[in-house]
């Protein structure tokens, strides 16, 4: 399953989610492409990855940050940048420009912090921007639980996209992060599945603060956990089009003041 677009416009132009998309995107070219030999590519990770037995000796903090923007292939890059783009527009717009920067890196760098405690001696590099954009994730689905997200299904020849709320994918998720994270050893390398969920939970705590002056529990009362705008109506496209709901439908959920559904 795969998450393809939401149906939560944004505001505003999503500067800093195009350039962190732009920069993201720019550096895994010049690493994939100007360092052509495994010796200099080995050389740019001991650099600029991030290794937990360095932090856990006291050195070398600069990776926290530096890992971020690093990725090892492209199907890692693609994933990243498409969570990126699916949510990351909307909490730049709800946060602002550079409260959205700051909160961005902080989920990265929590997230590394996390990936070190779960293996302090670790000498497996870590690379990705996936703990991050699991920041926003989990400031998404407190601020718009109940916002609609296309998935893609693919089983061997059947492909259908259908609408869930967000809750419900973000949940699957990161379900499956800590699920994944249970049944591996961090200490092995492959996928960083306690720095997932320890961004996704870094991002939730960073943006009770703007969820507590929206009203909180009273701000989900007000928008039943959906955007706090018009629903989109997409253009006819490749893609199949998601089923609208009654509009009697959507009276009966506007009378619920729960964010979590039915």
């Amino acid at each position: 399953m795969f998450p393809i677009r939401d149906h939560n416009p944004s505001g505003r132009t999503p500067y800093v989610t195009y350039a962190l998309m732009v920069a993201n995107i720019a550096i895994f070219a010049l690493t994939y492409f100007g360092y052509d030999s495994p010796r200099r590519l080995t050389a740019l990770y001991n650099a600029y990855a991030l290794l937990p037995a360095e932090i856990t000796s006291g050195y070398d903090w600069k990776t926290l940050l530096t890992s971020t923007f690093l990725h090892g292939s492209w199907m890692h890059l693609g994933g990243n940048m498409l969570f990126l783009w699916i949510f990351g527009d909307n909490m730049e717009d709800e946060m602002g420009h550079f409260t959205f920067l700051a909160f961005y890196l902080v989920s990265g760098i929590g997230a590394g912090l996390i990936h070190v405690a779960s293996a302090p001696y670790s000498l497996v590099p870590l690379v990705g921007a996936s703990g991050a954009i699991a920041g926003v994730m989990g400031g998404y689905l407190l601020l718009f639980p109940r916002a609609r997200v296309d998935i893609l299904l693919i089983l061997i020849v059947y492909f259908r996209v259908f609408s869930i709320p967000a809750f419900v994918m973000l949940g699957v998720w990161l379900g499956m992060q800590f699920l994944g994270g249970i049944g591996s050893d961090p200490q092995a390398g492959g996928v960083a599945y306690w720095a997932h969920a320890g961004g996704f939970g870094v991002g939730l705590v960073l943006t009770i603060p703007l969820w507590l002056r929206r009203g909180g529990p009273a701000y989900w009362g007000k928008t039943h956990g959906q955007p706090p705008h018009p629903k989109v109506s997409y253009s006819t496209s490749r893609i199949p089009r998601v089923a609208r709901k009654s509009p009697r439908d959507d009276h009966r959920n506007n009378r619920r003041d729960s964010p979590w559904g039915r």
